[in-house]
């Protein structure tokens, strides 16, 4: 999954929101769920304040009674974490009752931290309780006997903290590994969503590559509707190509054979005619078809390099044309290697290929001694992320060129020696060859002593 393409995009997206909603979540759900434990033990501590002081009032008196029915079995284990206390006010006299779980032990009142009461005039703190416990307290005073002559007494009641807190702790553990699990399970559903909802796209990718490399010649395939419309387009535009490359090429072979034809008649008639001024007609004319099949032919090969879907295999090629010139050049005995992988495919015309590999392979035989290397080579384009490229490389042990004529671009109709036969055209028509198809041609020293001609064309 590549960091620019629309699945990166999407599980991206989808998995960010998920790192963000989900802890966020897990954070409200903590949140909630604890106050629910403190606020079930803070009513469960008022609760148990509320028995213990109206238990100690029914006795009767200026003095409270102790306590019988709290309900609460921890009062009466010691150092339980739940305690009661019910004491006179601070310098005031009488007597001092305890619950059984406390002991000799007491604990600090919220009374003493000066907190405010509330509504219901109850005091409440976290505050130290014995041995180290950690206890919410509640504190309340209440007044026994007749006003003005009775006592006022402090009631108090501490439960221990450990055990909101362990269960807080606990849920949040729960909680942490039921969304970490749902975490990676929505990580895993959003991966295979984004994988299957894409699959479309990556069938019309293998559908545009089996066009490209002439498997096909249409978009095949039942897509979604979302995409149909661009399945229809894609095919209009492949349809309309190649109408254009055949109207193209329907108007060049009709050019050719309006032109071919008055220019024949006029060289036929400039040559019956023995003035200067006949040959000057026949030489200028010989020059204009010259320049048109020129032309003509390069327009020919723009339309063929302009089709979508024309693959060639370079090995069958290469090995016709060697097998040509073994049986030409026999007399010379030349010895041909042949390095060519049967993947390489040339991205083009079959005609062009042949045509660049003989000029190349017949000019190689040509000036050879002894020996002729065809070796083709893979690579990737770096100006066309995605694409290959073959690299083709003709070699002979012959005389070469200087470094000066390697030099020199390659132009048309120029022979570097006029010792051996020919048109000085076969590096031009290969360099315009491989320019139509955006290919590059080039000349260099061969390791075996002689010329070395590559030629760098786009593959499949």
């Amino acid at each position: 999954m590549k960091l620019n393409s629309l699945a990166f995009r999407l599980f991206a997206t989808a998995a960010g929101w998920t790192l963000i909603v989900l802890p966020l979540a897990g954070f409200i759900i903590h949140s909630l769920y604890s106050q629910e434990v403190y606020a079930s033990h803070e009513r469960r501590i008022s609760l148990l304040l509320e028995l213990i002081r109206r238990d100690s009032v029914d006795h009767g008196g200026t003095e409270p009674g102790s306590p019988k029915d709290t309900g609460e079995l921890l009062f009466e284990i010691t150092h339980s974490g739940w305690y009661w206390q019910i004491k006179p006010l601070e310098g005031e006299p009488g007597r001092k009752l305890v619950s059984t779980s406390l002991a000799t032990d007491s604990f600090q009142l919220p009374s003493d931290s000066n907190i405010p009461p509330d509504d219901r005039e109850v005091r409440w703190g976290n505050l130290a309780g014995p041995v180290g416990q950690r206890v919410r307290v509640a504190e309340t005073v209440n007044l026994f006997g007749e006003e003005g002559q009775g006592r006022r007494y402090s009631i108090a009641v501490a439960g221990t903290l450990e055990e909101p807190e362990q269960s807080v702790k606990t849920f949040r553990a729960r909680l942490t590994l039921a969304l970490a699990l749902t975490g990676i399970g929505l990580v895993a559903v959003t991966l295979f969503q984004v994988q299957f909802g894409l699959y479309p796209l990556r069938r019309i990718e293998k559908g545009l590559s089996a066009i490209r490399s002439g498997d096909a010649e249409r978009l095949e395939g039942d897509l979604p509707a979302e995409i149909q419309s661009l399945q229809r387009e894609l095919n209009a535009l492949l349809k309309s190509n190649q109408d254009i490359i055949e109207r193209a090429r329907t108007q060049v072979g009709n050019l050719a054979h309006a032109l071919k034809t008055p220019l024949a008649v006029i060289v036929n008639e400039a040559r019956d005619d023995r003035s200067q001024t006949g040959q000057k007609i026949a030489e200028q004319a010989e020059t204009m078809r010259t320049q048109i099949n020129h032309y003509l032919d390069r327009a020919r090969i723009a339309a063929r390099a302009g089709v979508i879907g024309r693959v060639t295999e370079v090995r069958p090629v290469g090995l016709s044309i060697v097998r040509v010139l073994e049986r030409i050049y026999q007399d010379k005995a030349l010895a041909f290697s042949v390095e060519c992988p049967e993947q390489a495919r040339f991205q083009g015309e079959k005609q062009d290929l042949e045509e660049m590999l003989g000029n190349l392979l017949d000019n190689a035989a040509k000036w050879s001694h002894t020996q002729v290397a065809f070796n083709v080579a893979l690579a990737d384009d770096p100006d066309r992320p995605g694409s290959g490229r073959i690299v083709i490389g003709v070699e002979d042990d012959g005389p070469g060129l200087t470094p000066e004529q390697l030099a020199e671009p390659v132009q048309r109709g120029r022979r570097l020696d006029e010792t051996k036969p020919g048109s000085g055209l076969g590096h031009s028509i290969v360099a315009d060859l491989a320019a139509s198809y955006r290919g590059q041609f080039r000349l260099a020293r061969s390791g075996l002593g002689g010329l070395r001609a590559e030629l760098t064309l786009p593959a499949v």
